[in-house]
C-alpha cells in the first residue's frame, strides 16, 4: 500500500491530500528516512509524523485496503508520542 494512503485509511492524517503534503513538506519518515507519498510500505516498518512541534512514531502491524474508524488503531503500535 501507498504511505499517504496508509496514512489516511488508518487515520493518522485525514485527508490523503493532506498525507500527499505532508510527504512532499518533509514531515513525514519512513525507516528513518524521508519518505515520498508513493513510498510502499509494508509491516514492521517505522512512520515518524512530524506535526509542528509535536512528533509521534509508530509501527505498521497490519494493513487493510478499506479500514472502518474502530479498525483503524489496529493498523499501528504508537512507538512515541
Amino acid at each position: 500500500m501507498r504511505l499517504d494512503k496508509f496514512l489516511k485509511v488508518s487515520r493518522l492524517i485525514k485527508r490523503r491530500t493532506v498525507a500527499k503534503e505532508a510527504c512532499e513538506g518533509d514531515k513525514v519518515f519512513l525507516n528513518g528516512k524521508n519518505a515520498k507519498p508513493g513510498t510502499e510500505v509494508e509491516i514492521g516498518d517505522i512512520i515518524e509524523i512530524v506535526y509542528g512541534d509535536r512528533r509521534i512514531k509508530v509501527e505498521i502491524i497490519n494493513i487493510n485496503e478499506k479500514a472502518m474508524k474502530g479498525e483503524a488503531k489496529e493498523m499501528y503500535r504508537i512507538l512515541e508520542s
